[in-house]
């Protein structure tokens, strides 16, 4: 399966130009798609037309040639989903506990007034229930034309209030005029407290009501009166706050009718026995569906159009819901996706062409696997099964030669079978020769389909006319193999695609950069061997590409065969030349390495995947070594450094893909394990923890999708890998136990990121 390009918006921003990258190509590409669709659909597809007149019989029976609304069943299940619809009420923010506290208010300032008992009850009689008419009154005129609530509900709202007012017991207006003013207030604070908790989207508020009693019992009133008032004035005070929408729920059943999917008869269906009278009502549902010859009618052609934009938007929106982020920004593999679709159509139109009634059969012999080894290899597996589907479906219609059917079930089932064989065969593919073998399978299972839709259909074909299906499908999916053969380079060479068959031949060690890196940098070879070995492991084990990391690694470090001596690998027998040169200029030589390999692949043409994990596999990682040799030579010399630590970190960038990242984690790994003369399972495992860790704390993964699981995921597999390649000199618990003494655990050595134990081990790491 082709390698994927990192996908993050740094990426993008720097590429947003140019037909690639543009949206309005990107659907015109889809739109193109389903144009392809429409023309190799419409010779198929197209219903045939009639001469028939009303009063007179059918000569054949006529089957509806697409999908036909039928309204009465459709106005028939809108009208029940609209019954369905539940009433809609609407809350009404109404602020009772305003409402409760204003009669506190009234009633505190009126008992202070020197007015007798009596005539403060009448007041009361009179003015509280008024009170509250005016409350509601006022919020209806201050929202009234505002866009907010309907006028209908108003009225709603009215009615509402006024059947469930509350009437307050005569013998709580006569209590009313003996309360002390220090009991209203601590009254009018419960009261307040108990209806804004009540208060609480009410329909029905006697339901609310008869919560009050345990509330005001609950509450810090002590004296009874006081709380058969309270509890009188809230019930009073509590209304209903949700109100039905007459408005809210005639829309809701206008939406449900409206979404309710019509009811069709479904294509295939019998509309006209042969023999059948005409009838006028026949006559025009046959003229609706331009099956009449003297009608014109586009219906047909709609239905095909919107068929074959179908197809074209199930491939767009699987592509977007996957996460194949390649297609998203890079219009170039989606044109190579079309040109894929373009080339199956062709193949199975040319089929086609052989076909007739009496040699059907030929149809067999359509490279219908075509197109999703080449999905498969190129961009992606599980695009390749979508797109099975979508072959056979296209393989069911163009190879179909009965016209009185949509789709033929046969032709539909040999595609489908011998396009998952097919995927299945090749989507490990790592040599050419593999291409001819899954043709071979695509042959044999392709034949096997046919064979059992001829012991099952028990076929009216003669015997010669089943052996030729069958060798025919044989034929097929050799030609299969072939031309996949054929196209593989056209579309590796015009679109860079980096498949899994050219990352196994960029691996072959005769390639001219791999045979320079091995006679000019043997050390660098060696470790770029093992790098590969860790990365390929860690990436297989978080889903990344083993292969591409495998391969990236082999050409990670090609840019040390420029100045091979100054890398530690590679200095056997001979003194370091770091220790008579300044850091400055170390650091210089060390970091360029990166910046040179990426030159050297452009200028042997090596794809943009591996040379992206040459330039990132460092990201903006820092020289610890170097840098504290400047600072110990500046102290030297009684000098400030004119230097700072970013001074001596690599350009970058970071890793923008998971593949970059596990290549440099691994190289980080593999010279730190080297470095260590004795080293134990502990100080390994040690090891590994720290040089992850390292990396995350200095935000090397900032710009790549590595989740914390996958870094864990990543550790754990190096350790198992460190284990199999260094088993030799790993030395395990079992063996220290019964070693010397100097093998003891407690005297083991560990390099840290930022405290290097020595100038050999952190230079190792360091270059």
């Amino acid at each position: 399966m082709a390698s994927k390009e990192p996908s993050t918006d740094k990426s993008i921003s720097v590429k947003n130009n140019g037909w690639k990258y543009s949206v309005a190509t990107r659907y015109i590409l889809f739109l193109l798609l389903a144009l392809m669709f429409y023309i190799s659909f419409s010779m198929n597809l197209l219903p045939e037309r009639y001469d028939i007149q009303v009063g007179t019989r059918s000569e054949k029976s006529i089957m509806a040639p697409l999908q036909i609304e039928d309204n009465k069943a459709t106005l028939k299940a809108q009208e029940e989903a609209a019954e369905r619809v539940p009433p809609t009420f609407t809350y009404v923010p109404l602020r009772n506990d305003v409402l409760v506290t204003q009669i506190f208010e009234r009633i505190d300032r009126l008992n202070q007034d020197e007015v007798s008992v009596q005539d403060k009850i009448d007041i009361y009689r009179k003015e509280i229930p008024q009170r509250a008419q005016d409350f509601v009154n006022n919020f209806i005129s201050s929202n009234r034309g505002t866009e907010t609530y309907p006028p209908e509900l108003f009225d709603e709202m009215k009615k509402v209030i006024e059947q469930q007012a509350y009437r307050i017991p005569e013998e709580t207006f006569i209590k009313i005029p003996r309360l002390a003013p220090e009991d209203i207030n601590q009254m009018k604070s419960v009261a307040r407290e108990i209806v804004s908790r009540l208060m609480n989207e009410i329909v029905d508020a006697q339901t609310a009501r008869a919560k009050v009693a345990e509330l005001v019992s609950a509450s810090s009133l002590n004296d009874r009166t006081s709380r058969e008032v309270v509890q009188e004035l809230v019930r009073f005070s509590i209304t209903a706050n949700k109100f039905y929408n007459e408005v809210a729920t005639k829309e809701a059943k206008v939406e449900a009718r409206e979404n309710t999917q019509p009811v069709f008869i479904k294509q295939g269906d019998v509309l006209v026995q042969k023999g059948q009278l005409i009838t006028p009502e026949l006559y025009e549902l046959l003229g609706k569906n331009g099956l009449l010859k003297d009608e014109i009618n586009y219906w047909p052609e709609l239905g095909l159009l919107l068929f074959s934009m179908l197809l074209s938007l199930g491939i767009l929106m699987f592509i977007r819901q996957s996460d194949m982020n390649i297609f998203k920004y890079n219009n170039s593999q989606i044109l190579m996706l079309v040109l894929i679709y373009a080339i199956t159509l062709i193949s199975m139109h040319l089929a086609g062409i052989l076909q007739s009634e009496d040699r059907a059969y030929v149809g067999y012999l359509a490279p219908v696997a075509i197109g999703v080894i080449l999905v498969t290899l190129l961009l992606d597996i599980h695009l390749a099964y979508f797109s099975a589907i979508i072959f056979s479906i296209m393989a069911s219609v163009i190879l179909n030669v009965n016209k009185g059917e949509m789709f033929d079930f046969h032709f539909g089932f040999f595609a489908v079978v011998t396009s998952c064989v097919a995927i299945f065969s090749i989507h490990r593919a790592s040599q050419r020769s593999t291409l001819l073998k899954g043709g071979i399978m695509v042959s044999l299972f392709g034949a096997m389909s046919v064979l059992i839709m001829l012991l099952i259909n028990d076929s009216s074909w003669t015997r010669a006319e089943s052996l030729y299906a069958l060798a025919f499908a044989i034929a097929g999916g050799l030609l299969t193999a072939v031309l996949v053969i054929g196209l593989m380079p056209f579309f590796e060479v015009t679109f860079g695609i980096l498949s899994a068959l050219k990352l196994v031949e960029l691996s072959n060690p005769n390639h001219p950069l791999l045979r320079k890196l091995l006679t000019e940098t043997p050390g660098t070879y060696h470790h770029s061997v093992m790098v590969g070995n860790l990365s390929e492991a860690a990436a297989e084990a978080i889903g990344a590409d083993g292969l591409l990391c495998r391969v990236g690694s082999y050409y990670h470090d090609i840019g040390k065969t420029k100045r091979p001596i100054y890398f530690i690998e590679n200095q056997n027998n001979m003194e370091n030349p770091h220790d008579s040169i300044d850091p400055k200029l170390s650091k210089s030589i060390i970091v360029a390495h990166a910046r040179d390999g990426v030159e050297m692949q452009k200028d042997y043409k090596l794809p943009k995947p591996i040379r992206d994990i040459a330039e990132q596999h460092h990201g903006t990682t820092f020289l610890h070594f170097f840098y504290h040799k400047a600072l110990r030579q500046a102290e030297e010399q009684g000098v400030e450094p004119d230097f700072t630590e970013a001074d001596f970190r690599y350009p970058g960038p970071k890793a923008q893909s998971k593949e970059a990242a596990v290549v440099g984690i691994a190289d980080s790994v593999e010279a730190a394990v080297r470095s260590l003369r004795k080293p134990t399972v502990e100080q390994v495992e040690s090891m590994i923890e720290k040089i992850i860790k390292s990396r995350l704390d200095d935000h090397q993964f900032n710009e790549c999708d590595l989740t914390m699981k996958e870094l864990d995921i990543i550790a754990r597999t190096l350790k198992e890998t460190v284990m199999g390649i260094f088993h030799s000199r790993i030395e395990y618990p079992e063996e220290i136990k019964k070693g010397k003494p100097d093998r003891l655990p407690e005297q083991k050595t560990v390099v840290t990121p930022d405290k290097p134990e020595s100038k050999e081990e952190d230079q190792k790491r360091s270059v």
